[in-house]
């Protein structure tokens, strides 16, 4: 093992590969059923179009933050600057959380995936969890390909984001035949009028945009290994927000192919989403490809997120907030090794709830998410006021935008937190789940007032130098 600095080893189109590759997951692809059922044709597309401005406006904070501090760790290193060591533990337990939670889901989905073509691994010797049975072969599975992505993770992120390209696009052309067949071939008439009878369009849109907002995270991955980048400052930025861009754009043009190709009102009535739309059309092969296109979906999710969540872990043990034996690097590989295997820990030790816990991954997840996000802009408001002039690569001219973005994202957190709405968190069982997670952050702030932050390996000594430069006095 080595403590040497991580190495600069994904491309442009690597990174891209990361933020867009990883925010494009799996689930929304057949969940468009239930969501069209729901809120319609138009209230998930709208609702998806709406949380996408949203948070690009947020993602203006991490744009900014990731160019004026290119280290491992992202938020934590922003939080930091912004509020010490309160402040990095915080922005890690709240995206290491939310990361965490999804990749327990895709630990679930991709058993859920593979038992549609293969319905025999769902028999023999099980459980249940939350009324849910779950096979352990099913549940083998699932820690199989959970062991692949750690197989590439730990081999560094130049294989991971290779690999990632691939994927991404594999998704690009299986998408873009999605939506060619599904426009030259389908009808207008198929989606309009794309609400239901006696819906009113502006709130339908409005409510889907929390759901919407689980289906468009991932993205930050490319702050959080902004330190692996080689590329200008600037272009770090740029794939911020060019990463959401891309990834609402497919979501949006492949869902609305499905309800151009079959009425919308039809797939709500069926159980998976686009896949059945396009078989039902009599396009058996398309919804075959859009069955493909949830397995890259899920596997492109979790090399992301797997490299991201061990990129938090690096960062703070780095920092000295968590022990620094987490930090050191594969002599090798370049990698933060044991960073990567803590994740695998935490994902398998979540993994084993099964199918019976998908819900509450996701609204834990989007929680958490939600939440970081929201702190993430008052980092960006700290630091300006306390540095005014710290050079960034990407600076906003306005802060008005992504303040908007850091309301939403915070107003979010706060429907889903409070128990009062149809998205609060689920009672009893999400709220202990939270619980549980905020003991672990409440140990770790704890153990961190016995140590001293190891500024200069967290920030780096030119940081520190701009830092002190750059001071309001």
């Amino acid at each position: 093992m080595s403590t040497k600095t991580v190495k600069k080893s994904i491309t442009s189109s690597g990174l891209i590969a990361l933020g867009a590759g990883g925010t494009i997951g799996s689930s929304w692809i057949y969940t468009n059923s239930q969501f069209f059922r729901e809120y319609g044709a138009g209230g998930e597309i709208g609702g998806l179009l709406l949380a996408a401005v949203l948070a690009i406006f947020a993602a203006l904070s991490f744009a900014e933050l990731a160019t004026t501090f290119v280290r491992a760790g992202g938020e934590v290193v922003y939080g930091y600057v912004a509020f010490g060591k309160p402040g990095a533990i915080f922005a890690a337990w709240a995206l290491l959380g939310g990361y965490i939670s999804l990749l327990g889901f895709y630990v679930t989905a991709s058993s859920l995936l593979l038992a549609r073509l293969f319905p025999i691994i769902t028999k023999g010797i099980g459980y249940s969890f939350a009324g849910v049975r779950i096979s352990l072969v099913e549940l083998a599975i699932g820690v199989l390909i959970t062991l692949i992505v750690y197989g590439v993770t730990y081999r560094g992120a130049h294989l991971t984001s290779k690999v990632q390209v691939v994927l991404l696009s594999g998704l690009i052309i299986l998408g873009f035949i999605l939506i060619v067949i599904g426009f030259s071939h389908g009808s207008m008439h198929n989606f309009w009028p794309a609400f239901h009878n006696q819906q009113k369009p502006l709130p339908a849109i409005i409510r889907f945009v929390i759901p919407a907002m689980t289906f468009l995270t991932g993205w930050e991955s490319v702050a959080t290994l902004a330190e692996e980048a080689q590329m200008p400052a600037r272009k770090i930025g740029l794939i911020v927000i060019f990463s959401i861009v891309l990834a609402a754009t497919y979501y949006i043009s492949v869902l609305l192919a499905s309800a151009w190709i079959w009425p919308w009102q039809k797939t709500a009535q069926m159980t998976m989403g686009t896949i059945d739309a396009f078989t039902a059309a009599g396009f058996p092969i398309l919804g075959m490809i859009a069955f493909v296109i949830s397995a890259l979906g899920l596997m492109t999710g979790f090399l992301n997120l797997f490299s991201a969540s061990s990129r938090l872990l690096f960062s703070l043990a780095r920092g000295n907030l968590l022990p620094q034996g987490i930090a050191q690097l594969h002599a090798r590989y370049q990698t933060p090794a044991r960073a990567v295997s803590v994740v695998l820990v935490l994902v398998l030790a979540l993994g084993w709830l099964g199918k019976g816990a998908l819900v509450y991954f996701l609204d834990v997840g989007g929680f958490l998410i939600a939440l970081a996000w929201a702190f993430n802009v008052l980092c960006l408001l700290k630091i300006r006021h306390q540095y005014p002039h710290l050079p960034a690569g990407f600076r906003n001219r306005h802060l008005l935008w992504p303040i908007i973005g850091g309301v939403a994202s915070l107003s979010i957190a706060v429907i889903n937190f409070l128990p009062i709405t149809k998205y609060s968190l689920i009672w009893p069982i999400e709220y202990l789940l939270l619980a549980i997670w905020a003991v672990f952050g409440l140990i770790i702030l704890w153990r961190s007032s016995f140590y001293s932050v190891d500024t200069q390996a967290l920030l780096g000594k030119d940081m520190i130098h701009k830092l002190t430069q750059n001071k309001n006095p």
